[in-house]
């Protein structure tokens, strides 16, 4: 059975960095693109980054976050990170982390691609 757990998420001030680590398992960690998301209070769901199966050479990210933010994963570990940096009061959310659905490609920014998800890491940054 897939499972998806975030964790790393907490309060920091503006300015400051966190990163948020996925732990998956129930599947072949490597196959697959993965995604991270965020919702923040009374929004939608958005695209935040993207990162590539396999080595993960492709990385993609919304232009709100462009420059500050990194996707990584490390297959041997079944994990997926993002490194958030130069925080801003606007990146308040609760932070997903999801599988997209096909094997072997380079993820989307939609999020109705995506087929398991984690339950969710609240990031909050206090200006």
């Amino acid at each position: 059975q897939e499972q998806l757990v975030e964790s790393g998420g907490g309060l920091v001030q503006a300015g400051g960095s966190l990163r948020l680590s996925c732990a998956v398992s129930g599947f072949t960690f490597s196959w697959y693109a993965m995604g991270w998301f965020r919702r923040a209070p009374g929004q939608e769901r958005e695209f935040v980054a993207r990162i590539s199966w396999n080595s993960g050479s492709a990385t993609y990210y919304a232009d709100s976050v462009k420059g500050r933010f990194a996707i990584s994963r490390d297959n041997a570990k079944n994990t997926l990170y993002l490194q958030m940096s130069s925080l801003k009061a606007e990146d308040t959310a609760v932070y997903y982390c999801a599988v997209h659905r096909q094997a072997y490609g380079l993820g989307s920014p939609n999020s109705w691609e995506y087929d398991y998800w984690g339950q969710g890491a609240q990031v909050t940054v206090s200006s």
